[in-house]
């Protein structure tokens, strides 16, 4: 039954992980998008490609920065709170 129920868990993560990563690439796309490439056409021009590609270093890092302190925030919230939990960050 803990194998089973340890199981679900991983799968809820990993299915977690990629919700995440998906909204990250969707965000990243309308953002930076919108704000790189003023004139759509059948190609992107050297100065909006380097645009996009800063735009997403930078994008991504904040996502990363961001997610990483409301993960400690909620461990210690719940570390508080008498809760025993451990992650894996993996």
């Amino acid at each position: 039954m803990n194998q089973r129920k340890e199981q679900m868990k991983q799968q809820i993560q990993q299915e977690l992980a990629v919700a995440n990563a998906q909204q990250l690439i969707n965000k990243i796309n309308e953002n930076c998008f919108e704000k790189c490439v003023k004139q759509p056409g059948a190609s992107l021009s050297s100065s909006e490609e380097q645009c996009l590609s800063r735009c997403m270093t930078l994008y991504s890092a904040a996502f990363d920065q961001i997610s990483q302190k409301y993960i400690a925030r909620v461990f210690r919230e719940r570390g508080a709170a008498g809760n025993d939990i451990k992650i894996d960050m993996a």
